[in-house]
């Protein structure tokens, strides 16, 4: 199997750095890797060329059109037999290209997905939040679990598609505000096979501090209520815990505020899933500081995805504006 990976890239030259650095070390050598700079003004072409004897590497400027686009500029210029699509803030595990390779062999996907991890150099901070976006006890522990509900939908960050899958399925669709699963179920829905890789992990990086982390799962609940404008099925009663959540801790401050009998029940509430969100990450990160930084991002992640997620059910759905 030949591989291409494709990176789109926007203002980040010392993640692609990184990052590259990662895909030196891949024990299976099989492939190419083709960088998209997305109309960045602080460009990496200078560090990306540093590469470029380490690597079959191609380096391209486009104008910005945002990420899935720019994985679309990448896709009709590929040579691989399988398209492999990952962020510029992960770093790739060694073995992760055989992973897939072997995978693929024994059980043939036409597009698969892997899950992240937390890699030993990340901050606490991004600990706290990698913990947060795979935790059961958030809605993040549904994106890298065979369990999941429904049909498993790749995400970009680390995802993968055959050259024929792209040709009948053609690519994005949509730049940005769910761009990755609306991809997914439509190649799905063209009756191709899509799974999950449990041992293709990368390590994603996502957001250096919570207000970077608060913007971007903001962005993440509009983009669901985007996705149900093309696929209205796919929107699950899952999809609004986050909301519910969020709704129940302004009702929650507010019953404290007036002094309610009834504060009392969604303090307890709030204990439990605390201390449950507390414990658990101690044990997954043996670190007391990783555990309070996760409290913090749980209630980030909840409350930003629930925020973004009633602003466009409210004006998509119920004002009914685009």
């Amino acid at each position: 199997m030949f591989f291409s990976i494709i990176i789109p890239l926007y203002n980040r030259p010392q993640e692609i750095k990184e990052l590259l650095e990662s895909l030196t070390l891949q024990t299976y050598r099989n492939f190419e890797v083709l960088v998209i700079e997305d109309g960045s003004v602080n460009d990496a072409e200078a560090i990306v060329n540093t590469f470029t004897d380490k690597l079959n590497l191609r380096y391209f400027k486009k104008r910005n059109e945002g990420q899935g686009f720019a994985r679309n500029f990448g896709f009709e210029r590929a040579k691989g037999d399988y398209f492999v699509i990952f962020d510029s803030d992960c770093l790739i595990p060694p073995a992760y290209l055989q992973i897939v390779n072997d995978s693929l062999a024994a059980n043939y996907l036409d597009a698969y997905g892997g899950p992240d991890g937390a890699h030993e150099s990340f901050t606490p901070t991004q600990k706290a939040i990698s913990y947060s976006m795979t935790s059961p006890f958030t809605t993040g522990g549904i994106r890298g679990n065979k369990k999941g509900i429904g049909q498993f939908h790749p995400r970009s960050f680390n995802m993968g598609v055959s050259r024929q899958a792209w040709e009948k399925a053609g690519g994005f669709i949509i730049t940005r505000l769910g761009e990755d699963i609306e991809y997914s179920i439509r190649i799905h829905s063209l009756g191709f096979k899509i799974g999950l890789i449990p041992d293709a992990i990368v390590y994603h990086k996502r957001r250096t501090n919570f207000y970077q982390f608060y913007k971007q799962l903001h962005f993440f609940g509009r983009a669901r209520i985007n996705i149900s404008k093309f696929f209205p099925q796919e929107l699950k009663l899952v999809h609004f815990f986050p909301a519910a959540f969020t709704v129940g801790v302004i009702l929650t401050i507010i019953l404290n505020l007036f002094g309610s009998v009834l504060a009392p029940v969604g303090n307890f509430i709030l204990l439990i899933f605390t201390l449950l969100i507390f414990f658990h990450a101690w044990w997954k990160n043996k670190s007391v500081k990783i555990a309070f930084l996760s409290i913090i991002a749980a209630f980030t992640q909840l409350i930003a995805y629930g925020l973004g997620f009633i602003q466009d059910f409210w004006k998509r759905k119920v004002l009914s504006r685009s």
